[in-house]
């Protein structure tokens, strides 16, 4: 039976949250452009955006985009990757949850999110059959003219036309796909996507 990808590693490997956390602490240290995605979102949207970071893991994109004057939450089935959020990254609000299940109007949280970012691989970790569920939940979460960002290799289990057609099943529509966050664009030998999405039928004032 399929499960989610991140949650098998790390009851296999208790230590693996925490080494995941390190590495980024250490690139940062290093001066790693850790960035790209967060600029990416930046660009789409006015200052004092609301901005759900889907995944966030220990806050690298989800931070930034905080410290830009954005209003965000992150939500991540990980609590070890929440903690190092909190400790390294205050501002944003940080929650533990399932992305195909988790509700914020339960935390008091009830107003809509201009944009939803999903980056870091995070769909390829999903529970297959949990894919179609975190794209709806996303977007119940996401304002009528708002819109979804996610990226993801290639040869990681999800295919990007499998990606579309869950895309599609759940009432959303593609509006832009690349093949990275520095905006290069798709074709047919690229090994990764960026994926604009938004409501099907739904007005994006730009």
């Amino acid at each position: 039976m399929a499960r989610n990808r991140w949650i098998e590693l790390t009851e296999n490997n208790p230590g693996h949250s925490a080494w995941y956390i390190e590495r980024f602490r250490a690139m940062a240290a290093n001066g790693d452009d850790l960035d790209g995605e967060a600029r990416f979102v930046d660009a789409m949207v006015p200052r004092n955006s609301r901005i759900l970071d889907a995944g966030c893991g220990p806050g690298r994109v989800g931070g930034h985009l905080g410290h830009l004057g954005h209003v965000v939450v992150g939500v991540d089935i990980d609590p070890i990757l929440i903690d190092a959020a909190e400790q390294d990254q205050p501002g944003p609000t940080w929650v533990v949850g399932d992305l195909a299940e988790f509700d914020l109007a339960d935390k008091g949280i009830t107003e809509p999110f201009d944009v939803v970012i999903c980056a870091g691989n995070v769909l390829t970790f999903l529970d297959p059959d949990t894919r179609r569920p975190v794209l709806a939940n996303m977007a119940k979460h996401l304002h009528p003219n708002g819109r979804i960002v996610t990226g993801f290799g290639a040869d990681r289990g999800y295919t990007f036309s499998e990606f579309f057609d869950d895309v599609e099943s759940v009432g959303l529509v593609s509006d832009l796909s690349l093949a990275s966050w520095d905006l290069r664009p798709l074709t047919v030998d690229s090994n990764f996507l960026v994926a604009v999405l938004s409501h099907a039928g739904g007005h994006v004032e730009v």
